[in-house]
């Protein structure tokens, strides 16, 4: 279920509004030039799947973003669940690397082929929790602050969209206020 939380940022409590709703979501984050789409899913996704494989189910999608952006390099990000202290050990790194509120020199663009992950933009004093999954593409504004997180047990396979190799290093601004708001799990559990 793709969802959109919005909150203030000055107080995480106050849910301004929370929807699956795709057109009310398209609306509110359309309102910001942040775009989500949607892709039919080309079969399922396993951790066995290669990637090159992945990416050839979705060439023609891939194909023609790549050529209206200016997108010139394209790659697949994923994490499938493990059992055992190193995944897990391996699972929190990767997360923790992005829960920090940051930015970026290009837009961020990401199809998720499988799973799930939300996107928490800072925007106008808000933060709006993007939460999307198979088959949902979201395409954040370069020097749009935000941060993404994977959840606690990450699953997704997302491909990703860069103008330039470095298009994913992230300018991180110091500050603390993503430690505020509900995580990807408490998100999709409803809570806090």
């Amino acid at each position: 279920m793709t969802l959109l939380q919005i909150m203030r940022d000055d107080e995480p409590g106050t849910v301004v509004l929370r929807t699956t709703d795709r057109s009310v979501i398209a609306e509110e984050l359309g309102d910001h030039g942040v775009v989500l789409r949607h892709w039919p899913l080309r079969g399922p996704v396993s951790q066995e799947d290669d990637s090159d494989e992945v990416l050839e189910r979705y060439r023609a999608e891939v194909d023609e973003l790549c050529a209206r952006e200016g997108m010139r390099l394209v790659d697949l990000a994923r994490l499938h669940p493990h059992s055992g202290a190193e995944w897990a050990e391996q699972a929190a790194r990767a997360r923790s690397t992005f829960l920090e509120e940051h930015r970026h020199a290009e837009n961020e663009v990401r199809f998720f082929a499988h799973g799930r992950g939300c996107f928490y933009l800072h925007l106008d004093g808000r933060v709006l929790a993007v939460v999307c999954e198979a088959g949902d593409l979201l395409s954040v504004p370069a020097g749009t602050r935000h941060w993404f997180d994977m959840g606690a047990r990450p699953e997704f396979v997302a491909i990703r969209f860069f103008e330039e190799a470095d298009g994913w290093v992230g300018d991180f601004t110091g500050d603390p206020l993503a430690r505020s708001f509900p995580t990807l799990d408490e998100l999709v559990a409803g809570a806090r």
